[in-house]
């Protein structure tokens, strides 16, 4: 199969493939997903098939507007709050699914399903023009970094998928908060850049934001919670703040070339400007949401690069994101067991 890579004005040849029961990354604010006609139970099993996903991890159904959302789930009063406050956004709602609506192919086999409405209007109009919902997990080989640009995309599923919707660099960088709004209480399943606190404002009801152990034989549900994500093949390790002093010592004493992910602070504060395998995360947490999966990817294609260190945030709700999908990247390794030895 031959993957193309479409812009904007060829949005028509994208509605096409869907419609046909094909598959088409699109771009989100937070990365890219790989959209599935979400009521084509055969599109949406090609979608495991290409990533190579667990057939037990529940799929989030993008929409083009709220009330696509009562063709498949229930709404509630919170989630009418919700949308009005943060759609189109990054926020992801688990919602309880309409009997028969959609396949357990979608929902895991829950009787839940996890929806959101992108900020991005060339996939609205994609989901619009194609008249449907799109599954739409990360359109990444899974357990990878996720995509950010439509490249990224085509890295790991080229051949595999009929097009890449191209929209550019995502702006966010790391995957939606997941409310689970289920249950009688909400809560936090996934952080994402809206965070537990301006959900609550929002509610005028406290948020839980615990992060739930799932067992080896429970469904998850949403992404992100039981599997391996967000990883290269080379070995991640988080470094604290008053770390790097002794890890860019532990690195250059090393005989492969380390990669380093630092903010421009610490670049200058220990003097990397300019040095080969550095990767600048930008002035703040926010930017370096943007910047970590395609800093891990750029590392992961240096073939004489075999650990890659990155700055960790302090631990603020604001910060949660970022950290989270680096401890995941890193299988919450730290700089301390190398510059401990």
């Amino acid at each position: 199969m031959e993957t193309k890579i479409w812009k904007a004005d060829e949005l028509p040849a994208a509605v096409r493939a869907i419609k046909r029961g094909g598959l088409v990354a699109f771009p989100t604010e937070t990365v890219y997903g790989l959209g599935a006609d979400a009521f084509n139970e055969q599109a949406v099993g090609k979608v495991y098939a290409a990533k190579g996903r667990p057939s037990d991890n529940p799929l989030i159904v993008h929409v083009a507007d709220p009330e696509q959302v009562e063709r498949f789930a229930k709404k509630n009063t919170w989630s009418d709050k919700l949308m009005q406050a943060f759609w189109p956004g990054p926020l992801t709602m688990i919602l309880p699914v309409q009997p028969g609506a959609l396949s357990a192919t979608v929902t895991g086999g829950l009787d839940t399903v996890a929806v959101r409405m992108p900020d991005n209007d060339l996939t609205r109009a994609l989901i619009r023009d194609a008249d449907t919902p799109l599954v739409g997990p990360s359109a990444n080989t899974s357990g990878r970094p996720s995509p950010t640009i439509a490249q990224h995309v085509y890295h790991d599923l080229h051949g595999k998928i009929s097009g890449i919707l191209d929209g550019g660099s995502t702006r966010i960088g790391v995957e939606s908060t997941v409310i689970d709004l289920s249950t009688d209480v909400p809560t936090v399943l996934r952080p994402g850049k809206i965070t537990p606190e301006a959900i609550a404002d929002v509610l005028g009801v406290p948020v839980e934001a615990g992060q739930h152990a799932v067992k080896a034989d429970e469904v998850p549900k949403a992404p992100g919670m039981k599997y391996r994500h967000y990883a290269p093949d080379k070995d991640v390790y988080m470094v604290e703040r008053d770390e790097w002093t002794q890890a860019i010592i532990w690195a250059q004493s090393q005989l492969a070339p380390v990669g380093l992910m630092l903010t421009n602070d610490l670049i200058l504060e220990h003097q990397l400007a300019g040095m080969d395998f550095v990767w600048s995360l930008g002035p703040d947490a926010q930017s370096a949401a943007a910047k970590l999966f395609a800093g891990l990817r750029f590392f992961d294609e240096k073939p004489d690069v075999q650990t890659i260190l990155v700055a960790k945030m302090p631990e603020t709700s604001e910060n949660a994101a970022y950290n989270n999908r680096l401890n995941k990247a890193a299988g919450g390794q730290d700089v301390s067991s190398l510059i401990a030895d």
